[in-house]
């Protein structure tokens, strides 16, 4: 899929949930990974198959070492916070690490002369939605400092290209959730935040209850619908994207979901009939800013890429998710 020539990737954020599965799937298709990881939310248990280095993607010396050592040939850049409430409560560390650290990575590339990079962003930077399902020229009006940061770098990328020549392949994701079919890595974060693992904890009996946030939507079941994508769905995209931009493709932007939705009553009742157990939860007052639906479209990726999502039903989903869950609790 990468071309006859292997290919040999810079990831950072390689460590993490969505990097350590495209990490897994770049290796099986004979491509060369390098990993870039602080490791403060990543993992090294979840890097297979890539040699990991330690450090920051703001660390200027430590980039062009790795572009010196390793003659890259395109980077993944998934390093960054991703905590909407967090991003509310500390923006300034979101502008500098989202933000800052990227500029400092893309001045890295350009001395290098490596002029392809694929970039992981988010429905987020959408705000709230004046239709649905969501289109990529959608107007982006994020309403939290971390969607402010992943627009703030796609507008960067457009700038360099125009500077320096470096294209890019933007991916706005939905919710990413699931974990490796085989069940050798998934998702491992500290304190969790998304919706699946806080719902199998509860079936683990690792936590009293699930928080409903709202039940009070106007939706057919009252609570928020999102879109929520399988984790290895997502890393089939990045191998897409990079071949994408070998061809010699212009640069894209391209949303990643399932374009269908799911609410959180309905994530509740799909885990409980896979996991065999009652989940305890209980309802809460609305986040501000939570809009009740966000799905988006797909069609540009499976259009332009060739990209077919192969673990699309929720079911699957939470189950893969579940298999790892139960790993995890093994490894903790």
């Amino acid at each position: 899929m990468l071309g006859r020539q292997r290919m040999t990737v810079l990831v950072t954020g390689g460590a993490g949930y969505v990097g350590s599965h495209t990490v897994k799937r770049l290796t099986a298709d004979g491509a060369r990974a390098v990993v870039l990881d602080t490791l403060e939310q990543g993992h090294p248990e979840l890097v297979r198959g890539a040699e990991l280095v330690v450090g920051n993607a703001a660390d200027t010396a430590r980039l062009d070492e790795i572009f010196a050592r390793h003659s890259i040939d395109a980077v993944l850049h998934f390093a960054a916070y991703a905590s909407v409430e967090e991003s509310v409560r500390h923006p300034d560390r979101y502008w500098r690490n989202n933000v800052d650290a990227t500029r400092t990575l893309l001045e890295s590339m350009v001395r290098a002369h490596v002029r392809r990079i694929v970039f992981s962003s988010s429905c987020a930077t959408y705000g709230v939605p004046e239709r649905l399902p969501l289109v990529e020229d959608h107007p982006q009006r994020p309403v939290n400092p971390y969607g402010e940061t992943k627009v703030a770098v796609e507008r960067m990328l457009a700038d360099f290209e125009r500077d320096h020549g470096l294209r890019s392949v933007v991916f706005r994701y939905f919710n990413a959730a699931g974990a490796d079919p085989g069940g050798e890595i998934g998702e491992w974060h500290d304190p969790e935040t998304h919706l699946i693992p806080l719902v199998l904890d509860a079936a683990a009996c690792r936590r009293d209850a699930v928080s409903i946030f709202g039940a009070d939507y106007p939706t057919p079941d009252g609570t928020c619908i999102r879109d929520y994508i399988h984790v290895t769905d997502l890393a089939d995209a990045h191998v897409l994207g990079l071949a994408h931009l070998a061809a010699g493709s212009a640069s894209e932007a391209f949303n990643l979901g399932n374009g269908a939705g799911f609410s959180v009553r309905q994530v509740i009742a799909t885990a409980e009939r896979v996991t065999g157990r009652p989940i305890p939860h209980r309802a809460a007052p609305r986040r501000v800013g939570d809009p009740p639906v966000l799905v988006g479209s797909s069609e540009k990726a499976r259009g332009v890429l060739g990209w077919t999502p192969r673990y699309g039903g929720l079911e699957t989903i939470v189950a893969t998710a579940w298999r790892w869950h139960e790993r995890l609790r093994r490894l903790t």
